[in-house]
């Protein structure tokens, strides 16, 4: 599953992505506000693929818990002026039979947009 999802997300492939999110989904990057239920998410989720050219991730390691999934790695991020942002990132995954129904992004991104 983590290969596929992130897979997704480095396309910017919004539809894919959505795949994997429950439709009560609960999301959450970094320190912005929770977004509830996947219409939501996939509102925020275009926006943010809008907001940068392209990104890749680097999954160093997973762990599969019981009812979800822990990752980490790197997250490339490069802008419409062509500058790049390499920060590092932690993924937490509640997941259910419907799908992840808690993601939890944990990255500082701050300096993306400055």
């Amino acid at each position: 599953m983590i290969k596929a999802l992130f897979a997704a997300i480095d396309c910017k492939d919004v539809d894919r992505f959505l795949a994997f999110i429950s439709p009560k989904c609960l999301f959450r990057f970094g320190n912005q506000p929770f977004v509830t239920g996947s219409q939501n998410i996939r509102e925020y989720i275009c926006n943010f693929f809008a907001s940068i050219d392209t990104l890749q991730h680097e999954i160093v390691n997973h762990v599969e818990i019981p009812g979800g999934v822990v990752c980490h790695g790197y997250v490339t991020y490069t802008r419409f002026d062509g500058s790049v942002l390499k920060v590092p990132f932690a993924n937490i995954f509640k997941t259910e039979s419907t799908g992840i129904v808690e993601y939890l992004i944990f990255a500082d991104t701050s300096q993306l947009y400055s």
